[in-house]
């Protein structure tokens, strides 16, 4: 007989917490929300700010989308697809953090287009471009 907690790594048994907690929060838009905002209080301070940036942008330019986590990340969609997340840069220790937007976004250019995009900070060139952004994955534009 395998023993369960050595088959898993600490991070992994956490994203399985995670997951369950999303699935359980997925008919509850204020549970999910509440989490969402947990996660992004315990980021650093940078990728706080970026994640809240995203999240007041989201629920200005798409209100419609509903607030969730993702794979433990902030994420927003529709109908419990994920249109777009946020991924900290220390989460996975990295140098930036992510904005990603899953198949479900409206992003298409002919052949081929970005799905996610490095960000460092968000100034008012890049609030710009995720406003347009988050307008076009949500068949805004």
């Amino acid at each position: 007989m395998t023993d369960n907690t050595t088959a898993f790594t600490a991070d992994e048994r956490q994203a399985m917490r995670e997951r369950a907690k999303e699935l359980k929060n997925k008919d509850d838009k204020i549970a999910a929300e509440a989490d969402v905002m947990l996660k992004i209080e315990q980021m650093d301070t940078s990728d706080r700010a970026m994640a809240l940036t995203v999240h007041e942008l989201v629920k200005t330019h798409a209100p419609d989308l509903d607030a969730k986590t993702w794979y433990g990340m902030p994420a927003w969609g529709h109908n419990g697809k994920t249109i777009l997340f946020f991924q900290s840069a220390g989460k996975f220790k990295v140098r930036f953090a992510t904005l990603g937007f899953s198949e479900h976004a409206s992003l298409d250019e002919s052949g081929m287009w970005p799905t996610s995009y490095a960000l460092t900070k968000i100034d008012n060139m890049a609030q710009a471009r995720i406003v347009e952004l988050i307008k076009r994955a949500t068949g805004q534009l």
